[in-house]
């Protein structure tokens, strides 16, 4: 059985084990970061040298990186619906994932830890007022373009986009600033809240 190693407080690991359900493997997740077992030790390095979560081990094959982790998931499950086969509609899926990962996910890196986690060593507010503008200049860019698909991330269907996407804007929405209306995100976050395995482990009250 595959194993996910990683708390489930983790965004990213959440990410992953609403892959894992979606794609329909089996997996059994295990506790490791702040507050759990450690992942500073010589025997977790091994496994992810960064010492992150989440990492997954399935028999002798073990991966970190959770965009990673998703897209060996879903091929594992041979489930072209969430990432394609065909090269054009793939590269389409993995540029919004890769866009999450560089400019979506950048672009909260104060701001988040500020408003967010009230963290008192993130307290500029020139900024805090940067990261805000960074943040929903990202969010219009993905509004613009679920007002052109009318559905999803990627296109009219469901994919691994929509799934890394929904964990981080669902972070977007917690994090309490002024934000832009958007309608075309709160209808796609609304088709996302019908899928049960997003209600267990994205929009469910974790930022």
């Amino acid at each position: 059985m595959i194993t996910i190693l990683g708390k489930t407080t983790s965004i990213n690991v959440r990410k992953v084990l609403w892959t894992c359900e979606e794609a329909g493997l089996a997996y059994q997740q295990e506790d490791y970061g702040s507050g759990f077992a450690s992942t500073e030790t010589d025997a977790f390095r091994a496994l992810n040298p960064n010492a992150m979560v989440p990492v997954l081990i399935d028999g002798d094959f073990v991966l970190w990186e959770s965009n990673a982790i998703c897209r060996y998931l879903v091929r594992k499950a041979g489930r072209h619906e969430l990432l394609p086969a065909e090269p054009q509609a793939c590269a389409n899926v993995e540029r919004w994932m890769d866009w999450q990962a560089t400019e979506f996910n950048n672009a909260w890196r104060y701001v988040f830890p500020a408003l967010g986690r009230k963290n008192p060593d993130f307290n500029d507010p020139e900024r805090i007022a940067a990261g805000i503008k960074e943040w929903n200049h990202c969010i219009t860019i993905l509004e613009n373009q679920l007002q052109r698909t009318g559905a999803f991330a990627a296109g009219e269907t469901f994919s691994l986009a929509d799934v890394v996407l929904g964990l981080s804007v669902n972070r977007w929405k917690m994090t309490p600033f002024d934000k832009p209306d958007v309608p075309a995100i709160e209808a796609w976050f609304e088709r996302l809240n019908q899928r049960p395995a997003f209600l267990r482990h994205g929009n469910n009250g974790m930022i």
